[in-house]
């Protein structure tokens, strides 16, 4: 029984960790280029009174054992990168990337980052930002002239007209190895790890790197439907996980009382 306490305690920390993923990921349904993060569990070492396939004597083998579980835990918590839904804006600085890739970005301390957020600003010196002022990389040049005049197309070849004549260039991707490794460093911007590999920049539409949509941005891939199920989900095994505590503290004092 003072097992069951631990177990039934170990499963509501679980649960409310699941429960703070499902929030997080409902707080950012509207949110541009947001992926919805997925959590994992494992069950705990088990105590083995009995194993099985021990010697029962006379040759006789054991064909099954006990096995008692302790509880689980959250093991890890894992970005999904399914493709989110178009949403049109009609800014020229609005691009969506279909597909595999993510825009590099300059960091306030000179690191890289990566997002999805392709709601793009230019600043007074021409340079392509984030709206949070990240310098957008991804080999973007400065745009001379009216930003009105941006085209770019789905394979990332941009063309600006202005009024010093024409200027043209291509954007690249970057790609990972195994995206779910990415660090997530809020603001929409992700970091290279060991786990996701290192980033390689390539034109859109090659090997099959994703394209872009200009005028256009990612929603999040959150779907609002699945969410509430998992949350309700997620109260129900809280409370029988809390329900096996109580009564296992009620059979403890039945236990307390039986001298008496």
């Amino acid at each position: 029984m003072i097992q069951s306490l631990y177990s039934g305690a170990s499963g509501m920390e679980a649960q409310q960790l699941n429960l703070n993923n499902i929030s997080s990921n409902l707080a950012n349904a509207n949110t541009t280029g947001f992926k919805r993060s997925k959590i994992e569990f494992q069950d705990l070492l088990y105590q083995k009174p009995r194993a099985a396939g021990a010697d029962a004597g006379a040759g006789a083998v054991v064909p099954t054992g006990i096995e008692i579980g302790n509880g689980s835990r959250v093991v890890s918590t894992s970005k999904v990168f399914t493709q989110g839904e178009l949403k049109q804006t009609g800014e020229k600085m609005d691009i969506a990337i279909q597909g595999d890739g993510f825009l590099q970005v300059q960091r306030a301390d000179g690191t890289f980052g990566y997002t999805r957020d392709g709601a793009l600003k230019v600043d007074g010196q021409g340079r392509v930002v984030t709206s949070d002022g990240l310098l957008v990389l991804s080999n973007f040049q400065p745009i001379t002239g009216n930003s009105a005049g941006v085209s770019i197309a789905s394979t990332g070849e941009v063309t600006v007209q202005g009024t010093s004549g024409t200027q043209s260039f291509r954007i690249q991707l970057a790609r990972f190895a195994n995206p779910a490794g990415l660090q997530s460093l809020g603001g929409n911007i992700y970091q290279e790890t060991a786990a996701s590999g290192t980033a390689e920049l390539q034109n859109p539409g090659d090997n099959g790197v994703g394209t872009i949509t200009q005028g256009f941005l990612e929603g999040s891939n959150v779907n609002i439907v699945d969410e509430m199920v998992n949350m309700i989900q997620a109260q129900r095994a809280y409370e029988i996980n809390s329900k096996s505590i109580q009564t296992s503290d009620d059979m403890l004092e039945k236990i307390a009382t039986l001298k008496r």
